[in-house]
């Protein structure tokens, strides 16, 4: 694959770029937005609608990253914006409670049984950061296991060897967290079981959760190897541990109920993010009762939030979960065809150009790794060629196809992508590869 030069128009895109830059570091409010891994500058979005982005110079894209997964149900889906529309009326914002949150939660709680009480709040970074506060209430601990590459939120001691955009931007940790809260953070390698039992043995009594990306999304795409998810569960029982399920990515989207159902898993805490609102800032964290009722006010442990169970992200998210749930029988099984076909499609046309490309998927959600190896891990997903695949990320942006702008994130689709999204994602991949 060689570069070749833009034959899209960015104009309008790039003045943009240059007036966020007077007021945003970077020019952005997110870092992996600012396309530093794959070079160049990021086109500004004006709308979308289903599969499609548009950005301010008119351009439109194939989106295969989904608002970093909630979209499942493509942008602007109309009963979500309708319920928008129909909330605001009354007012964006009360400070108290409604009862489109118990609707919501009942609405959850029947796609994941494992989540007797929850809360809602605004960010999965909160919901990870308060279900860690929990747990360490809850057993009198202070140590925490998280797997490398695996990002939970840019939360004090969860950005030890992070995944996402600390990953992207080669960050082993970040500046300003201090080191005696990130010393209690080990991070493991995932799909490594002998290592966890050997921190259990060398903190015994000390280790008060693993919280788990189930299916790791931010190192890429990277499925639990067989027995991993049960032999970490044997192992918190063991010790007399927390098992947190960070569904932030993986919730409602590899299954209905995500990963707690497509993997059999009994955790004690799982967080779920913005699929649950429907692309509105939300964010869950809840699981087994006599966990969730240490918190305030009645227990112990204290958590807030002013804009949790805002009246428009429980709108959107019951339009979302509610379709999710009602049509789930045709929705799952179709988009995880789509998936298939088009990543399927994309390493076959690598392969007979001779480039070297491992596939991992699940479900509608994947990673292509630019590296002949298997990817069972972060070292692993390290190893491919960034620089390759910021290459074939321009390629295919040039041609309409709006992938991950990072080796390290996995990408997404919905039901709004269908054979015609598929054949021309191929086509535009073929391209790319033999240029």
């Amino acid at each position: 694959m060689s570069s070749n030069p833009s034959t899209l128009v960015h104009t309008r895109s790039h003045a943009l770029q240059q007036r966020a830059e007077r007021f945003f570091p970077g020019g952005v409010n997110s870092p992996v937005r600012a396309f530093r891994a794959v070079g160049g500058a990021p086109p500004f979005i004006d709308r979308a609608e289903g599969a499609y982005l548009v950005d301010a110079d008119g351009n439109r894209y194939i989106d295969y990253f989904g608002s970093w997964g909630p979209m499942i149900l493509g942008h602007a889906f109309p009963p979500a914006v309708e319920a928008i529309e129909r909330t605001a009326r009354h007012s964006a914002s009360f400070g108290a409670s409604t009862a489109a949150e118990a609707d919501l939660a009942e609405r959850i709680v029947a796609c994941y049984p494992a989540l007797q009480k929850m809360r809602f709040v605004s960010s999965g970074t909160e919901a990870t950061m308060s279900a860690i506060r929990l747990a360490r209430a809850a057993t009198g601990r202070k140590r925490i296991i998280k797997f490398e590459g695996c990002y939970h939120g840019h939360a004090d001691g969860l950005l030890v060897k992070a995944g996402s955009g600390v990953a992207t931007f080669g960050i082993p940790g970040s500046a300003g967290v201090p080191e005696e809260i990130a010393q209690l953070t080990m991070a493991l390698p995932y799909n490594d079981l002998a290592a966890v039992e050997a921190a259990f043995d060398a903190h015994p009594g000390e280790i008060a959760a693993i919280i788990l990306e189930p299916v790791v999304g931010n190192a890429g795409c990277i499925p639990p190897a067989p027995g991993y998810h049960e032999g970490l569960r044997a192992l918190t029982r063991r010790e007399g541990a927390l098992l947190i399920v960070d569904e932030v990515m993986t919730g409602f989207r590899v299954a209905l109920g995500g990963a707690v159902e497509r993997y059999g898993l009994d955790p004690d805490l799982v967080t779920l993010g913005k699929i649950v609102g429907g692309g509105l800032p939300v964010g869950v964290f809840g699981g087994k009762a006599l966990f969730m009722d240490l918190l305030a006010p009645l227990g112990p442990v204290y958590q807030a939030g002013t804009l949790s169970g805002n009246p428009l992200a429980m709108a959107a998210g019951l339009a979302t979960v509610s379709y999710l749930q009602d049509h789930a029988a045709e929705i799952y099984p179709r988009i995880e065809a789509t998936a298939k076909a088009v990543t399927e499609g994309v390493a076959a046309e690598a392969a007979r150009a001779g480039i070297p490309l491992t596939l991992n998927r699940v479900g509608a959600m994947w990673t292509w790794f630019f590296t002949p190896d298997p990817v069972r891990n972060y070292d692993e997903a390290a190893k491919s060629d960034t620089v390759a695949f910021g290459r074939f990320h321009h390629a295919m942006l040039e041609q309409g196809v709006w992938l991950p702008p990072s080796q390290f994130e996995a990408a997404f689709l919905g039901t709004t992508h269908g054979p015609d999204e598929v054949e021309k994602t191929i086509t535009a991949a073929r391209a790319a590869f033999r240029s």
